[in-house]
C-alpha cells in the first residue's frame, strides 16, 4: 500500500460523513469534519458534524454538492487541511487588512506542540490612542468564533499594564490533541479600527515507543463504560432517508476498503460495516500508514492489519531471518502462553500463531519480538450484520389510545433506529414516543395516540429494514349529559356542566365569542366531563353558552339569566347616615343604588313624598343612582329623608339625616393674666352659638396699639383657650384678638382684649465662684446674666446666711444646690446695688459656714438668684504654687535680633505668692529686661532683642515654705559671620575643587548651608554657582576654558545670609591643556547615632472620659526600640493603651482615663549604641463639672482653685 503523504494525514484525522444511502452527497463547508452527537460540541479544535442538513461550525468540510466547486478560488477536488481557507479568499483578506488601521504591537506566532502538553498565543495592543478597551476575537479556521469553546482545553485570559498602557490576550491551549492542529486567527478592533493575524499550530504524537492500544476499548459501542462513550452517534446520517430493502452484498475485508477508500466514504463504510469506534480505527490506520524501517530479525513482518468474522479463526506468519532466535507474541502489552484458544507453530523460520473462536475481546493490537526488534498488527472482530427477523405491521387505532409497534431482530439488545415518515424518532422523558426493548424484540410504543400519529413507521438496521402504515380515527362522539338553562342571584355561583361519551377537549363560547379563563372564570375537564364555572355571578354574565367538542361538528347550548334584588349603597356616607350642608349651598345628594332590572325610587320626608320636577327640593332617577336636590340649603331644611327602593326581586329602604351648618358666633374679647419680658398669657371663652358644628379650635391675632395692622400668631388651629404670645418687643404696648373656627368656616373676630405692655426681670447671674477667702472676709465674683432684657441691668445684690440657721435640699438636674430659705435668715452685704460682678464680704467670723447667693436687679425688680453650691468655710486656705508653662515655651523660645520678647506665665497659690526671676543663676538687669508680675501670672518683656538676652530664665513662686521652680530657654539669634577661609584645592579640566572653614561667629543658630559665586578677572561681575550648599567643600563644574577664575562664599542660616563673604585670595585659571584628573578617596559616611529625642513629652491635663495622647519624636540609627512606661512600670498588654510610632514620631493614646490613669510617664528609646529616656506628667481632672466649666471659657487655673475649695469643704473628690 503506498505511504500517505501529509495532505492525506490530515484528511484521515478529520474524515466527513457520509450521507445516508439513496441520497446524494450532501458535503458541509470547506474542508472534512468527523461525525459528532447532536448535543455536544468538541472542545477547542475542528468542529464535528451534528446533522447532515446543517452547516457546521470552523473546521473543513466536504463540499454541497458533487457537481459544484466548493468555494471561490478553487476546483471541485481539491481539498485543504483544517483550518486552512482558500487561497483566494485568504489573499482578499489579507489586502483588505493591509489597508486598515493596524493595532497590534505584538502578533501571536505560530508554534508546534506534541500531544498532551499545553501551549499559550499571546497579543498585545497598544491603547495611548484608545479611550476604552478594544474587542478581541480569536477563531479557527475561517469562523469558529472560540470564545464559545473555552473550558478545560482552552482558557482566554486579558491583562492591562497601566503604566504602559499595554492591553495583553492569551490563548492556551491544554493539553493538546492532534486534531488541534490547523491555522488559528486574531482579530482586534476598536471604533472603526481593525486588525488581524493568522498563525498555525502543529501538533505531534510524543516521542518514544508506539504506546499499546486498549483495542478492546476502543471498539465498543457507545455507552459500554469508556471515555469517550456516547461521543459517536451516527443517527444523523438516518434522518430524511429513503427506506429501501437491503441487497445482499458478497464478503468484503473492510480494513482493505478503508484504507483504499476517500476520507469522505470512511463514515459511510462504518455504518455499513458495523464498525462502532471509527475514529479509533482511523488512528490505527494512520500508525499503520507509516514507514515502516527494513529489519534485521524480521525476513517478512506481519501484515499491517488483520479482519475475522466473531467466531471465526485467525492466522499470523512472521518469517525470522536467524531461526535461532527466540519468539515472544504480545496483545496489548501482555505475553501470550500456549493455550486452547492460542496455538503456536515452528515451520522453518516462520513462526504461526492462530487465534481460534474470535471475540470483541480480541479486537486489539497485536505485536512478535524477536531479540530486541518487534512488529505489530492490528486485528479487527467484524460482527455479523443485524437482520430484521418479523417484520413490522400496518395498524389501525382510535385518538386517545396506546399504540404498540412490534419486530424483531436476529441479536439481543442490537442498535435499531425507528422511523416516522423518514424522520428519526427520538424518544425522551417528555415525548409521547418510548421504545421498549425486550431480547431481540423492539416495541415501539405511543402513549394517546392522535390524528398527527397517522404516518409510516419503519426500523432499521445495519443489515436490515420493515416499515408498516399506521391510521388513527376519532371514535363516536355521545352526549351522556346535555347543558341546562339556568338562572341565578347576581353574585351566586354559576355552573355549567356536561358530559360526552369520550375523553376529548372542546372550546367555550359565549353569544358566539370564546370564552377566556380569569380568575373568577374557570374552565374544568377532567374525563369525559366539561364544566364552566363563574363565581359572583355579575350582570354581564348573562348570555347564551355553547359547548364545542374538539374534532366534532357537535354543539351543546346553554342560556344563564341572572337577577339582582335592589340594595342601597350607603358607603359614602358616615356611620349614622348623616349629610351636612352649609347653609345658602346648593345639595345634591348621589346615592348609588342596583338590582336586575333596575328598581324604582321613592323619596319622602314626614311621610310627605318628594316628587319629581322643578322645585327647590327635589328628587332624579336613574338606572343605577337615585338624587335628592336641594337648591339653597336653608336651617329648616334639617332632618331624616326617606328612600324606598322597588323591583320584581324585593323592595330596600334607608334614611338619611340631613344636618344644615353655619359659621360661629365671634367670642368675647380676651384676658390677659400673665406678662413677661416678650410673652404673655391670655385665656376666653368659647363663643354662644357654634354654628351647628362643634368648635375645631381658634386663630390669634396680635397688633401695636399704635398700629391698625393685625399679625396672625399660629397657623395651626388652637385647641385649647389659653394661648401664649411670643417674640414681643419689651415697652411695647399690644393688643390681641380670637377667632372661632368649625368645619364651615372661621368666625368674625372678636373684641381687642386690654392693651399691655411685656417687661421682665432678668435672668439669674452665671459662674458664681470663690475668688479669695481670709480669716473674717470672703471674696465672691460672678458674671452677668446671659439674658438681660428691654429693662436693663441696674445692679447686683449679694446674700448671705449662716450654716444651720435652716435646712437645705439638692434641686436641679445640674448637680448644683439651690436652697428653701426664709427671707429673713438671707443678710444683704451690699447696702447698695454694685455695678461689678465681684465683692467682698466682711465682717464674718473665721471658722464659720456661709451660703452665698447673688440676683440681678432692673426695673421689673429682682431675678431668681444664683446660689454658689457649696458652704463656704470663712478660713484663709493654703494654696501650694504651681506654674503654667505655656506649651510653647517648654522648648527653647527663638527670636530674632530686634524683636520683642512679651512672654506671659501664669502660676497659682494663695497667698499672693512671691516671685523670682534670674538669668543663668544670676539676678536679671531689670534695666534691659521688664518684669510685671500679678496675682495670677508674670510677664517678661524685652523691647529690642540682643543676642546678650539669651540664656536660661529661672522663676521661682514661693508661698510660705512651698517653693515652685521653672526654667524657660531663650536664643536670640542673628545672621552668621563669613567662612574663616576659602581656598581652591584643585583644578583640572574645565573644573575648580573648593574648601572653606566654617565661621568663628554662627549667629548663635546652626549653620543652615552656604551660597558660592564666581567672578571672571576681566569682568569681576559675580554669578552664584551654587545655593544652600551643606559641605564645606564643592567642585566648580562647566567653566570657560582660557578664563580666570575668583571664588567667593557666604554662610547662610535661618536669618539668612552672612553681610560680607569670604573670597580667595588666589585665582584659579582654567588652562587649555587638560591634564590627567585623579579622584578624590572618599570615606564611607557613618550614619549611626544614638538615640536622641528631637520633640520631648510635655506635661499634660486630661479630661475625666475623653481620649488623651502623649507625643514626642526620636530618631537613632539603628532604628531604636520604644519602651512606654507608666510610674516606672512598663506598659505591655493593656487594652486601655494604644502605642504608634510612625516616620520617628511616638504616640500613646490613653483610652477614656480616670484619675487613676494620673502619674509620671516615661518614653524610652534603646538602640545598640545607647539609651535616652523623657518624662511628662499627666493629670486628669475628672468629673463633668470640670469639662462644663472648660467648655464656657473659665481658665484652669480658676477651674482647679474651685474644684480644690469643694474637695476641702466637702471632702468629696470630683
Amino acid at each position: 500500500m503506498p505511504e500517505p503523504t501529509k495532505k492525506e494525514e490530515n484528511e484521515v484525522l478529520a474524515p466527513a460523513p457520509a450521507p445516508p444511502p439513496g441520497e446524494p452527497n450532501k458535503e458541509k463547508e470547506a474542508g472534512t469534519a468527523p461525525a459528532k452527537e447532536p448535543n455536544k460540541e468538541k472542545e477547542a479544535g475542528p468542529a464535528p458534524a451534528k446533522e447532515p442538513n446543517k452547516e457546521k461550525e470552523a473546521g473543513p468540510a466536504p463540499a454541497k454538492e458533487p457537481n459544484k466547486e466548493k468555494e471561490a478560488g478553487t476546483s471541485p477536488g481539491k481539498e485543504w487541511s483544517i483550518g486552512e481557507p482558500p487561497a483566494g479568499e485568504e489573499q482578499d483578506k489579507q489586502n483588505a487588512n493591509s489597508q486598515l488601521s493596524t493595532l497590534f504591537v505584538e502578533k501571536p506566532q505560530g508554534g508546534a506542540v506534541k500531544v498532551g502538553e499545553n501551549i499559550t498565543f499571546i497579543a498585545k495592543v497598544k491603547a495611548e490612542d484608545l479611550l476604552r478597551k478594544p474587542t478581541v476575537k480569536w477563531f479557527k479556521g475561517k469562523w469558529m468564533d472560540l470564545a464559545s469553546k473555552a473550558g478545560k482545553h482552552l482558557q482566554l485570559k486579558e491583562t492591562f499594564e497601566r503604566h504602559s498602557r499595554v492591553y495583553t490576550f492569551e490563548m492556551q491551549i491544554i493539553k493538546a490533541k492532534e486534531n488541534y492542529a490547523g491555522n488559528y486567527r486574531c482579530e482586534v478592533t476598536y471604533k472603526d479600527k481593525f486588525d488581524s493575524c493568522s498563525f498555525d499550530l502543529e501538533v505531534h504524537e510524543s516521542t518514544g515507543t508506539t504506546p499499546n492500544i486498549d483495542i478492546r476499548s476502543a471498539f465498543k459501542r457507545s455507552g459500554e463504560g469508556q471515555e469517550d462513550a456516547g461521543e459517536l452517534d451516527f443517527s444523523g446520517l438516518l434522518k430524511r432517508r429513503e427506506v429501501k430493502p437491503q441487497e445482499e452484498q458478497p464478503e468484503v475485508d473492510v480494513w482493505e476498503l478503508l484504507k483504499n477508500a476517500k476520507p469522505s466514504e470512511y463514515e459511510k463504510i462504518a455504518f455499513q460495516y458495523g464498525i462502532t469506534d471509527l475514529r479509533g480505527m482511523l488512528k490505527r490506520l494512520k500508525r499503520m500508514r507509516r514507514v515502516e524501517k527494513k529489519s534485521a530479525a524480521f525476513a517478512r513482518i506481519l501484515d499491517p492489519a488483520y479482519q475475522v468474522d466473531k467466531g471465526g479463526r485467525v492466522r499470523f506468519v512472521v518469517e525470522l531471518a536467524d531461526p535461532k532466535l527466540e519468539v515472544k507474541w504480545y496483545k496489548n502489552g501482555q505475553e501470550i502462553r500456549p493455550s486452547t484458544k492460542y496455538i503456536f507453530e515452528h515451520k522453518g523460520c516462520e513462526r504461526i500463531m492462530f487465534i481460534n473462536n474470535c471475540a470483541l475481546t480480541d479486537d486489539s493490537e497485536y505485536y512478535v519480538t524477536a531479540g530486541d526488534e518487534k512488529c505489530s498488527t492490528e486485528l479487527f472482530v467484524r460482527e455479523p450484520p443485524v437482520m430484521v427477523t418479523k417484520q413490522l405491521e400496518d395498524t389501525k387505532a382510535y385518538c386517545g389510545e396506546r399504540v404498540e409497534l412490534e419486530c424483531e431482530v436476529s441479536e439481543d439488545d442490537a442498535n435499531v433506529k425507528w422511523f416516522k415518515n423518514g424522520e428519526e424518532i427520538i424518544p425522551g422523558p417528555k415525548s409521547r414516543y418510548h421504545i421498549r426493548v425486550e431480547g431481540k424484540k423492539h416495541i415501539l410504543v405511543i402513549e394517546g395516540a392522535t390524528k398527527a400519529d397517522t404516518a409510516e413507521y419503519s426500523v432499521m438496521t445495519t443489515g436490515g429494514q420493515s416499515s408498516a402504515k399506521l391510521s388513527v380515527d376519532l371514535k363516536p362522539l355521545k352526549i351522556l349529559t346535555p347543558l341546562t338553562d339556568q338562572t341565578v342571584n347576581l353574585g351566586k355561583e354559576i355552573c355549567l356542566k356536561c358530559e360526552v361519551s369520550e375523553n376529548i377537549t372542546g372550546k367555550w363560547t359565549k353569544n358566539g365569542l370564546p370564552v377566556q379563563e380569569t380568575d373568577r372564570l374557570k374552565i374544568v375537564h377532567k374525563g369525559r366531563i366539561h364544566k364552566l364555572v363563574i363565581a359572583n355571578a355579575l350582570v354581564e354574565d348573562e348570555g347564551d353558552y355553547v359547548f364545542t367538542p374538539d374534532a366534532y361538528s357537535v354543539t351543546l347550548p346553554a342560556k344563564v339569566h341572572v337577577i339582582d334584588p335592589p340594595k342601597i349603597n350607603l358607603d359614602g356616607l358616615d356611620a349614622d347616615n348623616t349629610v351636612t350642608v352649609i347653609a345658602g349651598n346648593k345639595l345634591r345628594l348621589e346615592i348609588p343604588i342596583s338590582g336586575e332590572p333596575p328598581p324604582k325610587a321613592i323619596w319622602s320626608r314626614a311621610d310627605k313624598a318628594i316628587m319629581e320636577g322643578s322645585g327647590r327640593i327635589r328628587a332624579e332617577n336613574y338606572p343605577d343612582s337615585t338624587t335628592l336636590v336641594i337648591d339653597i340649603a336653608e336651617k329648616d331644611d334639617s332632618g331624616v329623608y326617606h328612600i324606598n327602593l322597588k323591583n320584581e326581586a324585593g323592595e330596600a329602604h334607608a334614611s338619611i339625616k340631613i344636618k344644615v351648618v353655619d359659621i360661629p358666633d365671634p367670642p368675647v374679647a380676651p384676658n390677659v393674666t400673665d406678662v413677661g419680658d416678650d410673652w404673655c398669657i391670655m385665656t376666653w371663652e368659647p363663643p354662644v352659638y357654634d354654628g351647628g358644628s362643634p368648635i375645631l379650635g381658634y386663630f390669634i391675632e396680635r397688633k401695636k396699639k399704635q398700629s391698625s395692622r393685625w399679625m396672625r400668631l399660629n397657623f395651626d388651629l388652637c385647641k385649647e383657650t389659653t394661648f401664649e404670645p411670643k417674640k414681643m418687643i419689651e415697652g411695647v404696648a399690644y393688643e390681641v384678638r380670637i377667632f372661632a373656627v368649625n368645619a364651615v368656616g372661621i368666625s368674625k373676630p372678636s373684641m381687642p382684649s386690654k392693651p399691655f405692655v411685656p417687661l421682665a426681670v432678668t435672668s439669674p447671674p452665671t459662674l458664681l465662684t470663690v475668688d479669695s477667702v481670709t480669716d473674717t472676709t470672703v471674696t465672691m465674683k460672678w458674671r452677668p446674666p446671659d439674658q438681660i432684657g428691654a429693662a436693663g441691668l441696674d445692679g447686683y445684690v449679694l446674700e448671705y446666711c449662716f450654716e444651720g440657721s435652716t435646712s437645705a435640699k439638692q434641686s436641679d438636674e445640674n448637680g448644683e444646690a439651690a436652697f428653701d430659705l426664709p427671707a429673713d435668715d438671707w443678710i444683704v452685704a451690699n447696702t447698695e446695688l454694685i455695678d461689678k460682678t465681684k465683692f467682698t464680704i466682711t465682717g464674718l467670723p473665721t471658722d464659720s459656714r456661709i451660703f452665698v447667693r447673688v440676683k440681678a436687679v432692673n426695673a421689673a425688680g429682682a431675678s431668681e438668684p444664683k446660689y454658689y453650691s457649696q458652704p463656704i468655710l470663712v478660713k484663709e486656705i493654703i494654696e501650694p504654687p504651681k506654674i503654667r508653662i505655656p506649651r510653647h515655651l517648654k522648648q527653647t523660645y527663638i527670636r530674632r535680633v530686634g524683636e520683642a520678647i512679651n512672654l506671659v506665665i501664669p502660676f497659682q497659690g494663695k497667698p499672693r505668692p512671691e516671685l523670682t526671676w534670674t538669668k543663668d543663676g544670676a539676678p536679671i538687669d531689670k534695666n534691659q529686661i521688664n518684669i510685671r508680675n500679678s496675682e495670677t501670672d508674670t510677664i517678661i518683656f524685652i523691647r529690642k532683642a540682643e543676642r546678650s538676652h539669651s540664656g536660661k530664665y529661672d522663676l521661682q513662686v514661693k508661698v510660705e515654705k512651698f517653693v515652685e521652680t521653672a526654667s524657660i530657654d531663650i536664643r536670640v539669634i542673628d545672621r552668621p559671620g563669613p567662612p574663616q577661609l576659602v581656598k581652591i584645592d584643585d583644578v583640572w579640566g574645565e573644573n575648580v575643587a573648593l574648601s572653606w572653614t566654617p565661621p568663628r561667629d554662627d549667629g548663635n543658630t546652626a549653620i543652615t548651608g552656604y551660597t558660592i559665586q564666581k567672578a571672571d578677572k576681566k569682568s569681576m561681575e559675580w554669578f552664584t554657582v551654587i545655593e544652600h550648599y551643606h559641605r564645606t567643600n564643592a567642585t566648580i563644574t562647566e567653566l570657560v576654558i582660557g578664563n580666570e577664575y575668583y571664588f567667593r562664599v557666604f554662610a547662610e542660616n535661618m536669618c539668612g545670609l552672612s553681610e560680607d563673604a569670604t573670597m580667595t585670595k588666589e585665582s584659579a585659571v582654567i588652562a587649555k591643556d587638560g591634564k590627567i584628573y585623579k579622584n578624590p578617596v572618599y570615606e564611607d559616611f557613618d550614619f549611626s547615632e544614638a538615640p536622641m529625642f528631637t520633640q520631648p513629652l510635655v506635661n499634660t491635663y486630661a479630661v475625666a472620659g475623653y481620649n488623651a495622647t502623649l507625643n514626642c519624636s526620636v530618631r537613632g540609627n539603628p532604628k531604636p526600640k520604644i519602651t512606654w512606661m507608666k510610674n516606672k512600670v512598663a506598659i505591655t498588654d493593656d487594652p486601655r493603651y494604644r502605642m504608634f510610632s510612625n516616620q520617628g514620631v511616638c504616640t500613646l493614646e490613653i483610652r477614656k482615663p480616670s484619675p487613676y490613669d494620673g502619674g509620671t510617664y516615661c518614653c524610652k528609646a534603646v538602640n545598640e549604641l545607647g539609651t535616652v529616656e523623657i518624662e511628662c506628667k499627666l493629670e486628669v481632672k475628672g468629673g463633668l463639672s470640670f469639662c462644663r466649666l472648660l467648655l464656657q471659657g473659665v481658665p484652669p487655673n480658676i477651674i482647679d482653685s474651685y474644684l480644690r475649695d469643694l474637695h476641702s469643704s466637702s471632702h468629696e473628690e470630683y
